[in-house]
C-alpha cells in the first residue's frame, strides 16, 4: 500500500467503496488524513469501520475539505455531487490523482499510462510483462482492476527505478489533473461511453488530456490508425514545433516538447507474430507495436523484448483459449463489449480453403444497433449464436449473411455450437455487447462460458 506525507493533516471525502474506494480509504487513513467515506451499500460502509468517519458528501458540510474522491463509475455529467462540490469550492478527484499527488514523496520511479477504447488491459499486461522480464521493479494498477494506491511503493534495484504501469479509462483521466506520465500511450478511439460526454468529441478530448498533462521531454506513443488518434498525434507534433518522430525499431528522437512515436499494426512482422502464442490477430499486432515502442522508450534491449513477446500469457476474458474439445478450440473474449473490439477476434481465424470456421456467440446489452465494424469479417463466420437482450435484433441483422441460432442463453449457445462445430473450428464468445442483462460483469460472463465448456461431454 502507498503511504504518503502529501496527505498528512488533510481532509478528504470518499464516495464509492468498491476496490479503488477501499484502497483510497486505507491509503489516506494510513497517511494521517481525516477521511469521511460513504457508499449506499451497508456492507461497504462496514468495511471501513475504524478507518474513516461515515458521511454522505451530498449531506455533510464540505467546508475545509481538500477533495472529494469519487469512483470512476460516478457519472460526473449527471450526478448531483458535481454541482455540490463546485458550490463548496472542493475539487472532485479520483485515486489516480491521489497517486499523482503522492509521487514526489515516493522513491524515484517512472509511470507508463495506457488509454484507448480497446486493448488497454492486454497492452498494460504486456508492457508490465516486458518490464518485469527486463528486471525492473514494476506493478500494474488502475482500470485493470488493481487499485494503484493498494500497490506496494517501488524501490529501485540494480537495473534501475521502478515503473508503475497504469491502465487508464477516460473516466479515470477525467478525475486526474496532474498525472505526468513518463510514457503516455493511446491505442485507438472509437465511439464508446457517449452517455458520459458531450458527444464523441468530448470523449476524444478526455483521452487527449493524458498527453496535455505531460512535462517536456516525456514520450507519447500513439497508434495512429484511426482518425481521432492521428489528429491527437498531429496536434502534439505541432505544439512541439515539429518535434522529431520515431517509429518502432528506430529508437526515440531527442525530445523537445514531446517525443511523439507513431506506431501501427503493420509495423509488426506477421512471421514474428506467429511465434507469440498469446498475441494472435491484427488487434494484438497493434498492442504489440505499442508495447515495443514503450519498452524502447524505457531503454529495454531488443532481445529482452523479443523473448517477452514469446513468453507473454494472455489475460482472462481477452482472446483466452480455454480448451479444445473434439478438435474444436473454445475462446473466451468476453471483454469485447462493443463491435470494434469484437472485429479483431473475427479476423483472427480466417476461412481455410474458403470454409469459414468461427462459431460466434454474441449478444447482451447492445451499445449500438449495428455491427458495422464486424462486417468485413463475416466471411470467417460459419454460424452465429445470439444471446441476451440484443439477441433477437442481432439475429435479424445477421441472417442474410450467415446461419444464425437465436439461443437466448449462453449455456444453450455453447451446447448448440459444440454439436455443430467441426474439428479445426473455433467457438468464440466475443459478445460485442455489455453483460449487464444476464451477468454482473464481463468477468462473470466469461466465467460462465468457461464453465459451460467444461460441462460439455
Amino acid at each position: 500500500m502507498i503511504v504518503s506525507d502529501a496527505f498528512k493533516g488533510k481532509t478528504y471525502a470518499v464516495l464509492g467503496l468498491a476496490r479503488s474506494g477501499l484502497a483510497t480509504v486505507d491509503c489516506l487513513s494510513a497517511s494521517g488524513a481525516r477521511v469521511v467515506a460513504w457508499d449506499g451499500r451497508e456492507e461497504a460502509r462496514a468495511a471501513v469501520a475504524g478507518k474513516a468517519e461515515l458521511g454522505d458528501p451530498m449531506e455533510i458540510d464540505l467546508t475545509g475539505f481538500d477533495g472529494i474522491v469519487v469512483s470512476p463509475g460516478v457519472p460526473l455529467n449527471r450526478h448531483p455531487i458535481t454541482m455540490r462540490a463546485k458550490l463548496a469550492g472542493v475539487p472532485i478527484i479520483g485515486d489516480i490523482e491521489l497517486f499523482a499527488l503522492a509521487r514526489p514523496t515516493l522513491p524515484p520511479h517512472k509511470v507508463v499510462g495506457i488509454t484507448g477504447t480497446n486493448g488497454k488491459s492486454t497492452t498494460t499486461a504486456l508492457i508490465h510483462h516486458i518490464i518485469e522480464q527486463a528486471g525492473y521493479p514494476t506493478v500494474m494498477g488502475g482500470n485493470i482492476g488493481l487499485p494503484v494506491l493498494g500497490q506496494p511503493p517501488l524501490e529501485p534495484n540494480l537495473h534501475g527505478v521502478g515503473v508503475y504501469v497504469l491502465e487508464l479509462s477516460s473516466y479515470q483521466i477525467d478525475l486526474t489533473h496532474s498525472l505526468d506520465c513518463d510514457v503516455a500511450v493511446l491505442l485507438n478511439i472509437t465511439p464508446d461511453h457517449l452517455d458520459r460526454y458531450d458527444g464523441f468529441e468530448g470523449y476524444v478530448a478526455s483521452k487527449a488530456r493524458l498527453f496535455t498533462m505531460q512535462s517536456a521531454g516525456h514520450v507519447a506513443v500513439i497508434a495512429a490508425e484511426d482518425e481521432s488518434s492521428r489528429a491527437i498525434a498531429e496536434t502534439l507534433c505541432s505544439r512541439a514545433g515539429g518535434s522529431p518522430e520515431a517509429t518502432v525499431g528506430t529508437g526515440l528522437p531527442p525530445a523537445r516538447e514531446h517525443g511523439v512515436v507513431r506506431v501501427a499494426s503493420t509495423d509488426i512482422d506477421p512471421v514474428a507474430q506467429l511465434t507469440w502464442p498469446a498475441l494472435q490477430g491484427p488487434h494484438n499486432a497493434q498492442n504489440a507495436a505499442v508495447a515495443i515502442a514503450v519498452a524502447q522508450a524505457l531503454g529495454i534491449d531488443e532481445a529482452t523484448i523479443a523473448n517477452a513477446l514469446t513468453s507473454y500469457a494472455s489475460l482472462p476474458h481477452r482472446m483466452q483459449a480455454v480448451g479444445t474439445r473434439n478438435g474444436v478450440l473454445y475462446v473466451n473474449d468476453s471483454k469485447a463489449t462493443n463491435a470494434a473490439s469484437t472485429a479483431p477476434a473475427l479476423a483472427a481465424w480466417p476461412a481455410i480453403d474458403g470454409r469459414p470456421r468461427i462459431h460466434w456467440i454474441l449478444g447482451g446489452v447492445a451499445k449500438s444497433d449495428n455491427l458495422d465494424e464486424c462486417v468485413p469479417h463475416f466471411g470467417n463466420v460459419a454460424h452465429a449464436y445470439t444471446i441476451g437482450e440484443a439477441g433477437h435484433m442481432f439475429a435479424d441483422l445477421l441472417r442474410g449473411s450467415m446461419a444464425v441460432d437465436d439461443s437466448e442463453m449462453l449455456s444453450a449457445a455453447v451446447r448448440r455450437a459444440a454439436r455443430i462445430a467441426q474439428p479445426g473450428d473455433v467457438v468464440l464468445l466475443s459478445p460485442a455487447c455489455a453483460s449487464f442483462d444476464q451477468f454482473r460483469d464481463f468477468e462473470a460472463r466469461g466465467d460462465a462460458f468457461v464453465a459451460a465448456v467444461a460441462a460439455l461431454e
